[in-house]
């Protein structure tokens, strides 16, 4: 071959191993959100393009996908966490391991086609609140693989997922999308029993933006306030009522369960957890690349007990005492012949007075005792042990 002509084609056989790996990587951060995805968005009225909006769980690791739509957001699918780290509680700084908790913003400049854990977008750790108790890290990232340092690792093929999910919504004009972690799901059950946690008043905080989004379905408006969570009220007032009612409710209902005696526990990690579903997956030899630390998932989510549970009696209805007291019951003192209850006797204040008075010792004695002590007599079984004379030496005290 003529070396005029092998100089071209070395040069363009060189240009297209580079340009390869973009194409792959371009390839994959534009892939279509598969079709039963799209298939459950619009049975719920919404399309790939309509805004969309994250909500995290650490201990049950999931991610769910809202989108939103004529009625407020409205729930897609859940996508299970192959891999989390830290503790229950929000990240307070740089290589604490922690995962972050609170409520995170979004825009297309976090997104990163060329991450290096296939594809990933960072959820805006520190926001306003971190920044002001301190906190302190950055590129916390929502990524595939299976290794956490503090992220939400997803494996490359669920991350790929959310990703198209989260780009279509960016390419159909919504600015930046929210994304909301939570330590647990913010139930009352959940949140009586961590009332002892040190965490307590934040999560609090967070329970509060949880419980307005479950009743308005609209996205947060979040800010900072002395420190904590504020959120800005429902444009409704009548949304806003039903916002203030099940806060209400729910405040109820925690201190009623911790009255009704519900542990107080503390779920402690070694280093972060994983969703059952990865885990059954890699028991039966499925492949998710390298885990970090997997030694440390036997000791995930260990409750500690620290104030024990104890059972209070629920007080018995009072229909329920009428229909054992009534005269048909078979409960009832009624049934017994000649059974007269003693609020119903008439009284006799002379009655003791009328009765016969014991004049010897015997006569006070329970007949059993005293048909022991007199001796054996035919028919009759003799207390064993009863010495003779017993009774005749008691007549005489």
């Amino acid at each position: 071959m003529p070396l005029s002509t092998s100089l071209p084609l070395a040069a363009g056989l060189v240009l297209l191993a580079l340009a390869a790996p973009a194409a792959a990587q371009a390839g994959k951060a534009e892939a279509p959100i598969p079709a039963a995805t799209l298939a459950l968005m619009a049975q719920k009225g919404v399309t790939a393009a309509s805004p969309v909006l994250f909500r995290a769980y650490k201990k049950e690791s999931e991610i769910e996908v809202w989108k939103k739509g004529r009625a407020g957001y409205v729930y897609i699918k859940t996508f299970p966490i192959c891999r989390w780290s830290g503790q229950l509680g929000p990240k307070r700084r740089s290589g604490d391991r922690q995962t972050p908790e609170g409520f995170y913003t979004v825009p297309r400049r976090q997104m990163n086609p060329n991450s290096h854990y296939y594809l990933s977008f960072d959820v805006g750790y520190p926001n306003a609140y971190d920044r002001a108790h301190g906190g302190t890290g950055s590129a916390v990232m929502v990524h595939g693989i299976c290794s956490s340092m503090g992220c939400f690792a997803m494996t490359n093929g669920t991350v790929g997922e959310i990703y198209a999910i989260a780009r279509d919504a960016l390419n159909g004009g919504q600015a930046a999308f929210q994304f909301q972690s939570y330590p647990f799901r913010m139930t009352a059950e959940n949140m009586a029993r961590h009332r002892t946690d040190p965490n307590i008043a934040f999560w609090r905080d967070l329970k509060a933006g949880s419980d307005r989004f479950e009743v308005s379905r609209e996205e947060l408006q979040v800010s900072v306030v002395a420190g904590h969570y504020a959120f800005a009220p429902a444009r409704d007032p009548a949304v806003e009522a039903a916002v203030t009612t099940r806060r209400a409710v729910e405040e109820a209902r925690m201190t009623a369960l911790a009255e009704a005696g519900e542990p107080a526990v503390r779920t402690t990690y070694s280093d972060g957890g994983q969703n059952a579903f990865w885990a059954a997956y890699t028991a039966r030899g499925g492949a998710v690349g390298d885990i970090s630390r997997p030694e440390a998932l036997a000791f995930a989510g260990q409750e500690v007990v620290v104030v024990p549970g104890h059972r209070t009696h629920r007080p018995v209805p009072d229909t329920v005492w009428a229909s054992w007291a009534g005269p048909e019951s078979g409960l009832s003192p009624r049934q017994m012949a000649g059974f007269v209850p003693v609020y119903e006797r008439a009284p006799d204040p002379f009655g003791a007075l009328v009765a016969p008075l014991p004049t010897r010792y015997s006569d006070a004695l329970p007949s059993w005792l005293a048909a022991g002590l007199a001796g054996p007599a035919p028919g009759r079984p003799y207390l064993a042990g009863s010495p003779a004379g017993l009774l005749a030496s008691a007549e005489a005290l």
